[in-house]
């Protein structure tokens, strides 16, 4: 492995950050890690890089406790390399980089919570159908585990949205101007008055956000909903599916976005950006009944 540059200023935190993941390949192991790609084999096929480069990336994401390094198989040995609560502490960063990327670099600068059709972010959402959602647990209402994709339906619609408040001075300082960001109460009651339809037709409901159970469950009790929230504040699976975020009130926020997974975890259908919250609610009930054969 070639010769390190150290930065010196030890009582830097960013330095000596960066002396762990500065190097762009890092964070790009990283964020596959996230996404469920864990051998070796695969991280190559992701990334493009040459052999001998990853092995040393993955040589120092272990010895630094980033990632840990597993054997899955005997004979020969071959190890899978996953995330650590170190590793996963680097969720928010990714995260972060994700919305800056998002914002300034691809986009015009403007905090939002949706996008345009032709967008890079829009185009990133719709290369998820095809794909799987890694195995991983979200929070539920009662701060317990809970997998965003049921198994016992034949298929899960995944509405995700920026934020729900069960009193109105609970929204962030300026919601309703961010454009995209109001309008999760009327989705969220769309979905509970055509829950009957969805469980017909052989799908869960789950609305995710970044809230935190509580937040949650005080929303859900006032509008009587009859279906899990699901909390991802750590980011969990914004990170595994690379979903388009917002940053407000000091939170990354999901934009607004509805998948249908079927029971394998594959995308069958992604919907982004958002514009009619209502002819969404109709679009994932149609994906559903299409894929059933209904």
């Amino acid at each position: 492995m070639p010769q390190r540059t150290r930065l010196h200023d030890e009582h830097c935190a960013i330095a000596q950050a960066l002396d762990v993941v500065g190097d762009w390949w890092t964070l790009l192991i990283v964020r596959d890690a996230a996404r469920g790609v864990h051998r070796f084999d695969a991280l190559q096929r992701e990334l493009g890089m040459s052999r001998k480069v990853l092995a040393e990336r993955l040589k120092l994401l272990v010895e630094t406790g980033v990632l840990t390094r597993e054997p899955y198989q005997d004979r020969p040995v071959r190890y899978e390399y996953r995330l650590t609560p170190r590793g996963r502490a680097l969720l928010p960063v990714l995260i972060a980089l994700q919305d800056w990327g998002d914002t300034w670099v691809l986009g015009e600068g403007e905090t939002t919570a949706t996008a345009t059709e032709g967008s890079g972010e829009a185009e990133r959402v719709r290369e998820l159908v095809g794909t799987k959602v890694p195995e991983l647990h979200l929070t539920d209402l009662d701060g317990e585990p809970r997998d965003p994709v049921a198994r016992e339906s034949a298929y899960t619609v995944l509405y995700c949205f920026p934020g729900a408040y069960a009193r109105k001075e609970s929204c962030p300082p300026g919601w309703a101007g961010i454009p995209g960001a109001p309008g999760c109460t009327l989705e969220s009651c769309t979905y509970r008055d055509r829950l009957a339809e969805f469980t017909a037709a052989g799908a869960t409901v789950h609305g995710v956000s970044t809230q935190r159970p509580d937040e949650q469950r005080a929303f859900a009790d006032k509008e009587r909903l009859r279906f899990p929230l699901l909390s991802d504040a750590d980011l969990t699976l914004t990170a595994a599916l690379r979903l388009p975020t917002f940053r407000t009130a000091g939170v990354s926020r999901i934009k607004r976005l509805t998948l249908v997974v079927d029971r394998d975890r594959t995308v069958i259908e992604a919907l982004y950006p958002i514009t009619d919250i209502e002819a969404s609610v109709r679009a994932a009930l149609e994906a559903v009944r299409r894929a059933g054969g209904g």
